[in-house]
């Protein structure tokens, strides 16, 4: 195997921003929030189209911010990142699975059915947390 090609990888795939990136207020990993950990799997991607999809809406808004941008001036993309923004902040409590329909509408993906419309049903979720203690950790007291 090329090292020079695994360090460049390694280079562009890896934060910097600390030593155990899933340290919860302790310093320990927080494993019955985040699950286990895989070194290997925080190295590198398992497959070469793994961070293309991963970074694909980021992609696809910058694109379209840029035509937008061209095309009308600088103040539409200004807008319509503004308008992302006020749509992310809408949230349910902590505890409850959030549909973003706003988000979805502006981005115009409500028009569209992906495999995450039917497989990642919020009613089928096996995982389910103790409603005050997820309220408590999002509001930063816990």
């Amino acid at each position: 195997m090329n090292t020079r090609g695994l360090r460049s990888q390694l280079k562009d795939s890896v934060p910097v921003t600390g030593l155990c990136p899933q340290a919860g207020a302790y310093g320990v990993p927080d494993t019955l929030r985040k699950g286990f950990s895989s070194v290997k799997n925080e190295l590198l991607p398992s497959h070469p189209l793994e961070l293309s999809e991963k970074n694909f809406q980021l992609n696809q808004d910058k694109m379209n911010f840029t035509t937008l941008r061209n095309i009308q001036g600088l103040h539409a993309p200004l807008k319509l990142q503004m308008e992302y923004r006020a749509a992310r902040q809408i949230q349910r409590l902590p505890f409850l699975q959030s549909s973003n329909i706003a988000l979805d509408t502006l981005r115009g993906n409500d028009e569209a059915i992906g495999f995450e419309d039917f497989l990642n049903d919020p009613a089928q979720s096996e995982v389910m947390g103790e409603p005050h203690i997820m309220a408590e950790y999002k509001l930063g007291v816990l």
